[in-house]
């Protein structure tokens, strides 16, 4: 039963910027450290490789091409999807590649322990990287994903919001939202990770049809 790692899927693992790494150890490496194994890692190369081909054949996946994968355009801008990115993009070169992508992915597998998705979501949220999430990017991510719907809230209905999130979360009262604050706040409110899980990467046997990490605007809006 299941897959074994072909020699074909392991030469085609080599990637661009290192053609001297042994593929099947790298496999071995991803499905050791993240909640792939190693035919889900083969099936992700596939996808890969689709993506990354998409607007430039290099073997790497840029950002327009990344956009292209979300939203069939890679002209069209959003938060969400830059800072997914630029979280993925860990060499932070301005591309992304293979394992980049794997580990990246990871995350959002539904088996991936709920504090590593809180820690990806809460440096979705720290625009800034300053180590706090604040009021004012709190207020820019509200924005951006309530465009992207094309939904419409009031400035009030949107101050709501945050002062409410932030009357749950700042247990320290100083302003701003530390990993350990974020930690405990969704850990009483699961449904804002939402958005932190792809159910079908737990099923990588069958192909790809899409690649969508948009979220559920009901539920990722804190």
């Amino acid at each position: 039963m299941g897959c074994c790692f072909s020699k074909q899927g392991q030469s085609r693992l080599i990637g661009h910027h290192n053609e001297e790494q042994d593929p099947s150890a790298l496999a071995l490496v991803l499905a050791a450290q993240t909640c792939f194994d190693i035919c889900d890692i083969e099936a992700l190369y596939d996808l890969f490789k689709k993506l990354s081909s998409s607007i430039v054949d290099d073997g790497l996946i840029s950002k327009e091409e990344f956009q292209l994968g979300l939203f069939g355009s890679s002209k069209k801008r959003n938060l969400f999807a830059d800072r997914v990115f630029d979280l993925f993009d860990s060499g932070k070169d301005g591309v992304i590649e293979f394992e980049e992508f794997v580990r990246g992915l990871s995350v959002f597998h539904p088996a991936a322990p709920q504090t590593q998705k809180a820690d990806f979501a809460f440096q979705l949220h720290d625009i800034r990287q300053s180590g706090f999430i604040e009021r004012d990017e709190v207020r820019e991510m509200i924005v951006a994903l309530l465009s992207e719907s094309q939904l419409v809230f009031s400035d009030d209905t949107i101050q709501l919001i945050i002062d409410k999130a932030f009357e749950e979360a700042d247990f320290k009262g100083n302003g701003k939202i530390d990993p350990q604050e974020w930690q405990q706040f969704v850990a009483r409110n699961p449904s804002l990770l939402r958005n932190m899980t792809i159910p079908y990467l737990k099923d990588l046997n069958t192909e790809f049809r899409n690649f969508e990490l948009t979220p559920d605007i009901e539920d990722d809006i804190i």
